[in-house]
């Protein structure tokens, strides 16, 4: 397979992502700017790899669970979630809103945790699988603002100011390094109806180990509706933070420490069984 039909591949995988219900063929070609036979190849290849299956009834093509269980599946190696879900738990019950722990992947944020600390009342619980984008939320900033400005500013350009936003987020350099600015200075990042209308979020980032002078491996957010999010609130909500993300640093870099106790050799040569690695 050609470097370019493995970039077509992607992109229909990543276009069907967002469609619930299936494309058919023709709309998919479409989208894709591709021929109809191309798609239709294309199709029938992630098909038969168990990636993509055809409704019966309405024609429709549409994603498998496979790409889902791959992604668990690799998170669960990495032990991920499992370092950061009890910190991230204490942090939904200090603040009673949603929070959310996002690691770097290059140069992006993924989230990989969540916990809802919202008991009553408005809930604000957005989606897993939606995009971190880097200038218009307060996890993208918190991270952009621990870069060297230039190559934040380098990253985000090399995007565009574009992106599913709300309407206070930022639309050009000369504002994103001013938030930027007051990022660093505050210690925390704040986005006030910037990722979306109705909400405001705050984050920082935490470090790999207790060491000030290890990588950022993330970050840790807190969100919710505009009216519980009140600035009378952000200097507890931001203590907060600030304790859970020493938290996170002290246990992060156990996850490695697990994964290799799970991987290493019994004495009879075989590899040690994982604890309710069935269940």
């Amino acid at each position: 397979m050609t470097v370019g039909a493995v970039e077509r591949a992607l992109k229909m995988l990543e276009t069907l992502s967002g469609e619930a219900e299936g494309v058919d063929l023709g709309a998919l070609a479409e989208r894709l700017d591709l021929p109809a036979s191309a798609t239709h190849r294309l199709l029938s290849t992630l098909a038969e790899r168990g990636f993509v299956a055809q409704d019966a009834a309405s024609g429709a093509y549409a994603l498998t669970l496979k790409l889902a269980l791959l992604a668990f599946r690799n998170l669960d190696q990495r032990h991920l979630p499992d370092a950061g879900q009890i910190v991230l738990d204490g942090l939904a019950r200090a603040t009673g809103e949603y929070c959310r722990l996002a690691v770097v992947e290059g140069e992006n944020l993924v989230w990989i945790a969540r916990s809802q600390g919202a008991t009553a009342g408005l809930r604000y619980e957005p989606p897993m699988g939606s995009e971190i984008v880097l200038h218009a939320t307060a996890t993208g900033k918190a991270w952009l603002a621990s870069l060297p400005e230039d190559e934040a500013l380098r990253i985000v350009c090399a995007r565009g100011f574009q992106g599913r936003t709300g309407p206070n987020a930022v639309d050009g350099v000369d504002a994103l390094r001013q938030h930027l600015d007051e990022t660093r200075r505050r210690g925390f990042a704040l986005a006030n109806e910037e990722g979306e209308l109705g909400a405001v979020a705050m984050a920082t980032t935490f470090r790999a180990s207790p060491d000030g002078n290890a990588a950022i491996a993330g970050t840790l957010s807190v969100a919710g509706p505009t009216a519980r999010m009140q600035p009378e609130r952000h200097a507890a909500i931001a203590e907060a933070l600030g304790k859970a993300a020493a938290e996170m640093a002290g246990i992060w870099p156990l996850r490695r420490r697990q994964s290799a106790a799970q991987q290493a050799p019994a004495p009879n040569g075989r590899a040690l069984l994982q604890t309710g690695a069935q269940s």
